[in-house]
């Protein structure tokens, strides 16, 4: 029996993630938890205004406090290069947004920071605030700073989506204000045609909050220098390649001089790339002792990252049959004060869906404000697109007397047609999704409910990314396998990782461990963001360790004196085929190889990828609408998703249903509130809501798998799929509960009760 066709011990059982037992007990260190010597606690000094120009900045009395340290400003710090607010890291000369860092303090404690944080003086002259994206394209707009440019794409938005190539060059023709910094579009044959022919055309315009990423763990990261001069950077971070490329750039720094550790992480979902680290690294090199950030949860509301808000105008049309003739959209991704994680590229392929279009014309564009810098959030540009166009679509499917599925199985892309941006869709499961969902007595019981019940469903797409990896592995002396990575662990992929080498290598899964190591000694390895890790690095995983098992074959091939295509390697045992008593455990073979001098028993290997691998979610929410408040109730949920193979069901179930909770939260309760003149107004838990265990259902999960080619085993990356499709399905079931159409999120219980009232207020006047 070959490697490939003997029966999988590893792959698709349900195993705990291998760090859950020292988090359960609360052994975990968390990159704020280690202690250290001589270290020096920072504290920022916040900007009150959106936009202001800087004057004198006087520390004098902050320093007279006991126990602090400096004060540092933009002048102190050795930036040298960078784009955006890595190569800003504290405000020089103006302010673009409230919250934006202007100093550092450094003290010997918290407390003493914190106090010294207030004694700080700083003059300003407020500027006029840009906030309302709309408006801010116009020509003759105020810009919301001196220059508004673009900036570079840092890693989070590369590692996302690897869609959004180039597109239609026409919209770089529109006269727009600088404020703009991000244009794409996408076109094909004629839609206003195509529209104008249809049978039922339906449109509407659409607004998504900001929303905050909500993790337990704040931005914190920490630097020193080694008596070598190496710079030393921990961070609570997503992706170490990708911090350590941005510090050689602000800092002006060979690779060889700085180390980035990836501490575990306590939450990030898309927030913690590179963002406080060059901060932290400048201060430490300015000041020579070892510096630590840990942001206090308003600080991290006001000056992270969160995820954007987007204002979407669609219109699609079919024909008599339920068949799609076009799409129109224009897309406004608000940018805030920094553009480098603007996904306006992924939102213009997002607006599509998974769908056939015969026409189509999609503008996006990217606008520079004066808000917090944006980040990612977890499907970045695919709740607001779906959310838009899956409620469409059941409008749509309302119009023409359709049943909501059938309309999307008749239109659902198959492999090998183009997307919007004209790459190829490879296999995806959308039409298997639905299927599931249509299977559901929710579904197929939804015209019996009580009336202000009702149920919905919607599909989330994600196109994943393909970023270029490497693993190395190598038998111990005692027999176990050892991977090395420098990939993050998230969501448990340690144990993925461990699973797909295992299978490949005929051990047992308890035998392999996972280390993920710093820069400097790790292989190449992708961020841990768009549904990329299991993708990318488990390829690379999955070749060294096939690399590692020829090895293995070969040494025990010269101990047992067979041709090593005569033998195979099943349960941790090396034995020739047919003559199982013959074998040679691995352990026993490491040990004797390993005391003869003989060359290591190692697998290298480096991966990459040619062809995307989508993932395809879909949710169906059951609701019921208090008429009086507004308010919704969930009564049930379920997701169906592709996964391309499961490695670890218990893990796939677990992002599916997390997934599916930070779904309901944009849908229901989740927005950043920004006054006129750009302050925050939902600055903490108490005015940001997220959703309560008790405000949630029991969540269903049914596992799909349609293989991708390029993944192992089959497996595609799930993170990211799975929170996209929810608030359009929770809209379309406040739809089928009460009648009202909802446009905006999140769907608060205000907000329903006025649509509700003026639904009925309309209804009184005709």
């Amino acid at each position: 029996m070959s490697k490939t066709d003997r029966p999988s011990t590893a792959i698709g059982v349900s195993r705990p993630r291998p760090d859950s037992e020292p988090k359960v007990r609360g052994a975990t260190r968390y990159a704020a938890d280690r202690p250290m010597l001589g270290l020096l606690h920072g504290r920022l000094v916040l900007s009150p205004y959106a936009r202001a120009r800087i004057g004198a900045i006087d520390a004098s009395a902050a320093l007279r406090l006991p126990g602090v340290v400096a004060v540092l400003t933009a002048a102190d710090l050795p930036i040298v290069g960078g784009d955006g607010r890595v190569g800003e890291p504290l405000a020089h000369g103006e302010v673009v947004f409230a919250g934006q860092p202007v100093a550092l303090v450094l003290g010997e404690t918290p407390s003493a920071a914190a106090d010294a944080v207030e004694a700080v003086l700083v003059e300003y002259q407020p500027l006029p605030a840009v906030i309302d994206a709309e408006a801010a394209m116009a020509v003759g707009s105020s810009l919301s700073r001196p220059a508004a440019v673009g900036t570079e794409s840092g890693e989070g938005a590369a590692t996302h989506a690897a869609v959004g190539g180039e597109g239609d060059a026409s919209i770089d023709a529109e006269t727009l204000s600088p404020n703009v910094t991000g244009r794409h579009r996408y076109r094909a044959g004629d839609v206003g045609a195509a529209l104008a022919g249809a049978h039922v055309v339906v449109g509407g315009s659409f607004d998504v909050s900001w929303s905050y990423q909500a993790y337990l763990e704040p931005q914190t990261a920490t630097a020193w220098l080694e008596p070598d001069g190496t710079l030393i950077v921990e961070a609570s971070t997503q992706g170490t390649f990708g911090v350590r490329k941005d510090l050689c750039k602000a800092l002006g720094l060979p690779p060889g001089r700085v180390i980035v550790r990836g501490m575990p992480l306590g939450g990030a979902f898309g927030a913690k790339f590179t963002l406080f680290e060059p901060l932290v690294a400048a201060a430490a090199l300015a000041i020579r002792r070892p510096v630590r950030l840990e942001l206090e949860r308003l600080e991290d509301f006001l000056a992270a990252n969160p995820g954007q808000g987007t204002g979407i105008a669609l219109r699609i049309g079919a024909d008599t049959d339920g068949r799609l003739v076009g799409l129109e959209a224009r897309l406004v991704f608000d940018a805030g004060a920094y553009d480098e994680m603007s996904v306006e590229s992924v939102g213009a392929v997002l607006i599509a869906g998974a769908y056939r279009w015969p026409t189509f014309d999609i503008s996006a564009y990217g606008v520079l404000t004066n808000r917090v810098g944006t980040g990612a959030y977890r499907g970045p540009g695919g709740p607001p697109t779906a959310f838009a166009l899956e409620t469409l679509l059941d409008e749509l499917a309302g119009r023409l007397g359709l049943d909501p599925i059938e309309l999307r199985l008749a239109n659902a892309a198959v492999e090998g047609e183009p997307m919007v941006d004209g790459d190829p869709w490879v296999g995806i499961g959308l039409a298997e999704c639905l299927a599931a969902l249509r299977a559901l007595p929710a579904w197929s019981d939804r015209d019996r409910l009580p009336p202000g019940e009702g149920v919905g469903i919607a599909v989330g797409i994600w196109p994943g990314s393909k970023d270029a990896a490497a693993a190395a592995c190598r038998v111990e002396a005692d027999g176990t396998i050892t991977i090395v990575t420098g990939v993050v662990d998230m969501t448990g992929t340690a144990g993925s990782f461990a699973a797909i080498a295992a299978e490949v290598i005929g051990v047992p899964v308890e035998s392999v461990a996972v280390v993920m190591v710093d820069t400097a000694g790790a292989p190449t390895s992708p961020g841990s963001g768009g549904s990329t890790v299991t993708y990318s690095a488990g390829r690379a995983v999955r070749l060294a360790a096939e690399d590692l098992r020829e090895r293995l074959l070969r040494a025990a091939a010269i101990e047992l004196e067979i041709d090593p295509g005569d033998l195979e390697i099943v349960d941790g045992v090396v034995r020739p085929r047919g003559s199982p008593d013959r074998g040679l455990s691995v352990a026993k073979l490491a040990r004797r190889n390993d005391g003869r001098g003989r060359a290591p028993i190692e697998g290298h290997a480096t991966s990459e990828h040619l062809s995307l691998a989508p993932s395809v979610a879909a949710h169906l929410a059951h609701v019921r609408v208090d008429r009086e408040t507004g308010q919704v109730r969930l009564l049930a949920y379920h997701v169906a998703q592709d996964c391309g193979r499961a490695i670890n069901p218990a893990l796939i179930e677990g992002q599916m249903v997390g997934g599916a909770v930070q779904s309901i939260g944009r849908a229901l309760f989740e927005g950043l509130v920004h006054d006129e003149s750009g302050q925050l107004l939902t600055g903490s838990f108490l005015d940001y809501a997220l959703p309560r265990a008790l405000q949630l259902p029991l969540i269903g999960t049914t596992i799909v798998e349609v293989p991708a080619p390029e993944g192992p085993f089959g497996a595609k990356g799930i993170g990211e799929a799975c929170a996209i499709p929810g608030p359009a399905a929770i809209a379309n079931a406040i739809t089928a509960a009460c009648g009202v159409r909802m446009r905006e999120l999140p769907m608060s219980a205000p907000r329903v009760w006025r649509a509700l009232e003026e639904r009925d207020q309309r209804s009184g006047a005709s």
